[in-house]
């Protein structure tokens, strides 16, 4: 849940809570370093003050803003926040702007040794605050100490007149650096626009490069090209002396490479629909409309019969499905447990141990429920863990070369490992968290000896947790780098190659269970090349839906796209852009029917490949088994 709303279910309530809770100021602006007073009253339905109450001061970003129990805010970095107050119950807010400091350094490199003449080549600049923030828009201003052998334009670019040297100074704000540049004469005659690729989709990457040889055939570098196409409907963007390429739309499109001033080069490129005859069918189904179903996760057991465990959403039932016959699945079992909801479901790759998440548990001990599958169409509760997690655990993942679990605690949002070695008696050996007040951990996976934690508003965190790139081990997990985006709700990760799919959930407010739920969401593309500097590359955003859970295998990207039920998307290649309107999506599936809790609703889950199926639970109608079926159809 949002900090906002645990608050408001926290906070002691009073039988005759406020009408109103009024914050002064409703709005104000605070320098970095600053503070101001905030105070907050309670009016009743008359509109008389109530005297006597106690106030509550939360923010939800405490990086940005802190705020103490008198109500004296201090400002601690750039930003935004919202002020809440809390009387009886009854919230109040105030909007507190933390104004961009000013230019405290910059820096400034040409990427080329010599700039030629006729060309430009853009300066490579980074301006920062005095917190070492990144100061993007800042303002910067270029003179060149001598105009005959060098100018630089308003965008940064160097242009090279006649061979010599110059001084080129660089300056925002306060801030100032110079660049030695020197220039040299151009020994290119001709140039020509090379590309990566013959036959280009929407959805194709291309990569264009200018050619420069002199009149005896010789190769010139050096350049560094500014790139752009012609209409709406693809973009491009200068990586280097790259010009990279994606449409959205088909069509005939102009690349051209500025060069310099006066030198140009222009390129058609004819662009062909993106095409799939690829379909989703549905091959079986585990009706659940008594309940909202949760997690699900398919298996072998160790009695070679295959089976699907579904957790389930105010619910207290596990449900146990025989799947060996995919098309009629049989229920075999329901397992009780003391929770209002059963979210997550996690198979041990040994096929002889579960563990169910708990929350909502009547004495409040919630944490994890370990299940002995020896006979695995009627699961057994082998032990619990809830020492120091009593507070709910939302998802887990099973570390089974080690013997761990990876549990995101509600309680401390923090990722607590516990050993399994002994599964009656697991013991927490190990602990990581963000060091912050305000924070939630939703999920956490670990791939190839990275843990990739969904930190909500704090965005994905990537974890060494074996991988040795930077000192950590599977108990003493080391920082790696971290990746937020400004909407927050970060909900899902999955690694797939060079990219991490970083999927939002998004809810509206007062949304109801039993109704249709307006999700929002989508999944961000983050290139993780460089495991310390992680970019956002592309997006998978179905405009009538939102995000759920993922899953990755043989260049597909399998989502539960909640009301937009469920989705394949193509992710072979090179990935950037928007990949919806790029055509990359394959194949999708509604996951509704008359057995549901809300009649005409889908809300996919997510998505698990097993043996060549896909097996996924609908929040409102329990389990689903599909298959994507690729070319002709076979009666």
């Amino acid at each position: 849940m949002k900090l906002a709303l645990f608050i408001l279910l926290t906070v002691f309530q009073t039988a005759a809570p406020p009408d109103t809770v009024i914050v002064e100021p409703d709005e104000a602006v605070i320098e970095v370093g600053g503070t101001l007073q905030f105070t907050a009253r309670a009016y009743d339905a008359a509109g008389k003050v109530i005297e006597g109450t106690t106030v509550r001061w939360y923010v939800r970003d405490e990086e940005t803003l802190t705020i103490d129990y008198v109500g004296l805010a201090t400002a601690h970095r750039p930003g935004e926040v919202r002020v809440i107050a809390v009387i009886q119950g009854k919230p109040g807010f105030a909007t507190v702007t933390v104004p961009q400091l000013p230019p405290a350094s910059i820096t400034a490199e040409l990427p080329v040794k010599a700039v030629l003449t006729g060309t430009a080549v853009p300066l490579d600049i980074e301006v920062r605050s005095r917190l070492d923030e990144v100061l993007a828009e800042a303002e910067v201003e270029y003179t060149s100490s001598d105009k005959n052998i060098a100018t630089v334009d308003a965008e940064g670019h160097v242009v090279g007149h006649q061979p010599g040297a110059t001084t080129i100074t660089v300056e925002a704000g306060a801030a100032t650096t110079t660049v030695e540049v020197e220039v040299a004469e151009n020994p290119a005659v001709s140039y020509q626009i090379a590309q990566n690729r013959i036959s280009v989709r929407t959805g194709d990457v291309v990569r264009f490069r200018v050619l420069a040889q002199t009149a005896g055939g010789e190769n010139v570098t050096g350049l560094r090209p500014a790139w752009m196409v012609g209409h709406h409907g693809a973009e491009i963007d200068t990586e280097g002396a790259d010009g990279v390429f994606v449409a959205e739309e088909a069509g005939e499109y102009s690349v051209t490479a500025v060069i310099g001033p006066e030198i140009t080069r222009t390129i058609t490129v004819d662009v062909e629909p993106r095409q799939y005859n690829a379909r989703l069918v549905k091959v079986g189904r585990g009706p659940i409309s008594t309940h909202h179903s949760g997690d699900t996760w398919a298996f072998e057991g160790v009695d070679g019969r295959d089976y699907a465990y579904i957790g389930t959403f105010m619910h207290d039932w596990m449900k146990a499905w025989d799947v060996t016959d995919p098309a009629n699945p049989v229920l075999t079992d329901s397992l009780q447990v003391d929770a209002r909801r059963i979210n997550d479901v996690k198979i041990h790759p040994n096929n002889r141990l579960a563990i169910i998440t708990r929350e909502g548990a009547s004495n409040r001990r919630n944490g994890m429920v370990l299940l002995d599958l020896s006979t695995p169409a009627h699961p057994t509760i082998l032990s619990e863990y809830t020492e120091t997690v009593t507070g709910g655990v939302h998802n887990v993942w099973i570390d089974g070369e080690n013997e761990l679990v990876y549990a995101c605690h509600n309680g401390t949002s923090e990722l607590h490992i516990i050993d399994i070695a002994d599964p009656k008696n697991p013991k927490e050996v190990g602990r990581w968290g963000l060091d912050k007040q305000g924070k939630t951990l939703h999920d956490v996976i670990v791939q190839d000896g990275y843990a990739y934690l969904s930190y909500w508003d704090d965005g994905v965190i990537t974890l060494d947790v074996g991988a040795g790139t930077h000192g950590g081990t599977p108990t003493e997990p080391a920082f790696v780098s971290q990746y937020k985006y400004p909407i927050g709700n970060t909900h899902v990760a999955w690694r797939y190659g060079r990219y991490l799919f970083v999927g939002d959930e998004i809810f509206p407010d007062n949304w109801d269970a039993d109704s249709p739920i307006e999700a929002s969401g989508y999944i961000h593309v983050i290139d993780m090349t460089d495991m310390d500097n992680p970019v956002e590359v592309a997006r998978y955003e179905v405009p009538e839906a939102g995000a759920h859970n993922v899953w990755a295998e043989d260049d597909k990207l399998y989502v539960g796209y909640y009301q937009g039920g469920l989705r394949v998307l193509d992710i072979s290649g090179e990935l950037r852009g928007d990949l919806y309107r790029q055509g990359r999506e394959m194949a999708r599936l509604k996951t509704t029917d008359a057995f549901t809790t809300v009649p005409n609703w889908p809300m996919t889950w997510g998505a698990q490949i097993f043996k060549g199926n896909i097996f996924t639970s609908d929040l409102n109608s329990g389990l689903w088994i599909a298959r994507l079926i690729e070319g002709a159809l076979v009666p």
